[in-house]
Formats: C-alpha cells, sequence, structure tokens
C-alpha cells in the first residue's frame, strides 16, 4: 500500500504528496477547460503514468535479460474528446530505442510494455 495526499491549491491546481518519498508534484487545469496549462494537467499524468509504466516493465525484463535500455525515449501523444463527455479517446505511445534489438528481444520488449499493469487497467 503507498499513501498519497492531494491538496486544492485553488485556481484549478493542485499539490500531490508522495508518502513514501516526500515528492510532490503539481497539476494545473488544461488551456482549453479553464486553466492555465501552466503544468501537467491530470489527464496528462494518465499519458506519463501509462508510458512511464510500460517503460518501466520493459526495464524491467532487459534488465534481467542484460539489454541495456537506457537511452530510451518514449513520446506520448494525447487526444480529448468533449462529446458525449470530456474523456481521454487516445494514448499513443512510442518508444525509440537507442540499441539495435533482435525481433525475439524487440517482441519480447514489446510483451512486456503490453503486460505493465496501467495498459491492463480495466474501466
Amino acid at each position: 500500500m503507498v499513501e498519497m495526499s492531494i491538496t486544492y491549491d485553488g485556481q484549478l491546481r493542485c499539490s500531490a504528496a508522495h508518502g513514501p518519498s516526500g515528492t510532490v508534484i503539481h497539476t494545473d487545469a488544461p488551456r482549453d477547460n479553464m486553466g492555465k496549462g501552466e503544468a501537467f494537467s491530470p489527464t496528462d499524468l494518465v499519458g506519463v503514468a501509462l508510458a512511464t509504466c510500460m517503460m518501466t516493465t520493459m526495464a524491467i525484463v532487459a534488465q534481467r535479460k542484460n539489454i541495456e535500455l537506457a537511452g530510451t525515449t518514449v513520446r506520448v501523444v494525447k487526444e480529448m474528446v468533449a462529446d458525449p463527455v470530456r474523456r481521454i479517446a487516445r494514448l499513443t505511445v512510442e518508444f525509440t530505442c537507442p540499441v539495435a534489438l533482435t525481433p525475439d528481444q524487440r517482441q519480447m520488449l514489446e510483451n512486456a510494455a503490453a503486460a505493465c499493469p496501467e495498459h491492463r487497467l480495466e474501466t
């Protein structure tokens, strides 16, 4: 169990504290939804959570197989829709790995990414 605490700071901004580490992150509503867009929006964090979960899960598998993934980058594109309700319509996640992978290694890492807890979230 991990406890986190969130405080509403006003003006559509929140502070979220991670209990174990004390790290604090801030969110702001996006410009297209009454905010200033000066920090990650809550829905931006959904995309970041998915991509970092996928990358971390891949890295765990890669480490077990002695594959170095340092320098791998991940790009996330979040698309929102407003109809019938405002929600995330799509998250596109693209990985760029600086090392050459064999087809088997690539498939193994793609399978690992698809098995991350965020990717398997049921709504």
